[in-house]
């Protein structure tokens, strides 16, 4: 293969990596391989190195360039190891000229850092990815950058303030992938409910979604990704509710269950907030089924308070749970208070992990008898509406074509997987 790419952490880094990879394509580059890399704890950060340096081990001749968030706010590190050729910044990243002067001039040995000031940059181009080569749904971005500061967060320092994506190039973007046969969308962003508020008239997400909906009417399933539930905006509310092309799983950033700490994070809402908010949406759509980040030994958590955020798992109704241990990331306001002993840490990461698994396995209890519409995305694997891992028996079905949406009833689950046989076409979905 003559451009690479590895991707680390988020869907917007997925992608980012399809634009990279298409430019890079394009620019004619030849045995090059592009490490997109994630900040958002220490632990990213490590792993990124550790890729590097397998990568380097299994292409030595390839030339390595090293992006993304943890390349623009750690570029010393990734220009200090002798892996590395090259360490590009966030902006640079999705501009086609970098590619092309990377053909043009090759890779100058005393200019290995181009990594420019992110809070510089004031808009976020729609690119007009054709494909993703490993995915059966398209992940598109309609905004980046984020206004917020929470104090544990180094990620806008990676990304810079919040700017979207016009609501006419993301139409034209997901009419474009319809055409080429992408059945599920999902919509990413850095703090994608702050789309619009740079845009002429200030619209709100849910302006876009329902532009979306209304003129891509070929697009079968419409995902958001991860959201701050205190910006969501009304429109957005009566979407989720009411819009089946919309589907019931919404990711929260919830961070912390407890007020005091939810203050010292410098979040926007409380944890009468979350709970209220989950529990309004499934007043309006019951099978509507949450994820949310949570993060473990923030400082200063008292067992109390950590208790407060475990309870958050039954009292906003959990399914999927992505737990941090927290990190302190150098440079943030988190990093200067009182820590927390790392076996503390740990302990009260495995405890959510575990309060996590108990509600995944509930849910997953649940599933067994129901129909669900998966989407194929390997031979016999997918994803449910609600975002459910399945793997699915053909069962005397022709084949599973990948990227088809197939009806299959639900038999059971094993590691967290759901299993189930797929129904002949046409059958009633229960």
């Amino acid at each position: 293969m003559s451009v690479e790419l590895v991707t680390l952490g988020c869907r917007l880094n997925t992608a980012e990596s399809e634009t990279m990879r298409e430019q890079a394509r394009a620019a004619g580059l030849d045995d090059v391989v592009i490490v997109n890399t994630c900040a958002v704890t220490a632990e990213a950060v490590r792993q990124a190195r550790q890729t590097i340096r397998r990568t380097r081990r299994e292409r030595p001749d390839a030339r390595i360039v090293v992006t993304g968030c943890a390349a623009q706010v750690q570029p010393e590190t990734f220009a200090g190891m002798s892996e590395v050729d090259l360490v590009l910044g966030n902006d640079a990243k999705l501009e086609a000229a970098s590619w092309g002067a990377l053909a043009d001039f090759g890779i100058d040995a005393t200019e290995k850092v181009r990594v420019n000031d992110i809070f510089a940059v004031r808009e976020t181009a729609g690119h007009m990815v054709q494909g993703f080569e490993e995915h059966t749904r398209a992940f598109v971005q309609v905004q980046n950058g984020c206004d917020h500061r929470c104090t544990f967060c180094i990620i806008p320092y990676g990304r810079g303030n919040s700017r979207s994506v016009p609501a006419g190039a993301v139409v034209d973007q997901i009419r474009g992938l319809t055409e080429r046969g992408y059945r599920e969308v999902v919509l990413t962003g850095v703090d994608i409910t702050s789309w619009g508020h740079d845009l002429p008239g200030a619209p709100r997400l849910g302006r876009l979604v329902g532009a979306l909906l209304d003129q891509v009417p070929a697009l079968e399933r419409l995902r958001i990704s991860s959201i701050d539930s205190v910006e969501a905006d009304d429109e957005l509310i009566e979407h989720i509710g009411a819009e089946p092309r919309l589907m019931p799983h919404l990711h929260l950033s919830l961070q912390s269950g407890d007020d005091l700490i939810l203050k010292r994070m410098k979040r926007r809402h409380s944890r009468a907030d979350s709970v209220r908010f989950c529990a309004d949406l499934l007043a309006r759509r019951p099978d509507l089924v949450f994820g949310a980040d949570l993060i473990a030994g923030f400082p200063t958590e008292t067992e109390a308070m950590f208790e407060n955020t475990a309870r958050l798992v039954e009292d906003c109704g959990l399914t999927f749970t992505h737990v941090f241990p927290f990190s302190a990331r150098p440079g943030t306001p988190a990093a200067r208070m009182p820590q927390l002993d790392k076996a503390v840490i740990k302990d009260r990461a495995a405890r959510l992990r575990a309060a996590g698994e108990a509600a995944l396995a509930k849910a997953l209890d649940a599933e067994i008898g129901r129909t669900a519409s998966v989407l194929i995305e390997k031979a016999d694997f997918g994803h449910t509406e609600r975002f459910f891992p399945v793997r699915v028996d053909a069962a005397g079905v022709s084949n599973l074509p990948i990227g088809d949406i197939v009806a299959a009833r639900v038999t059971g689950h094993a590691d967290g997987v759901l299993r189930a046989v797929a129904l002949p076409s046409g059958e009633a979905k229960a």
